[in-house]
């Protein structure tokens, strides 16, 4: 098992196979890679990708 932090979510993606989106400290998002298609909206509204 390896935990990655990271800002930059284009370069993190193609290698994690679970994301957490974290906002104040808190996790307010997390899914699979098989659910990042459908969860691109989410993403674009969190992160501003």
């Amino acid at each position: 098992t390896i935990v990655m932090v990271e800002q930059n979510f284009h370069f993190a993606a193609p290698l994690a196979d679970r994301f957490y989106v974290m906002e104040h400290g808190q996790i307010v998002e997390q899914f699979n890679a098989a659910e990042l298609p459908a969860k691109q909206d989410v993403l674009n509204t969190l992160l501003g990708v």
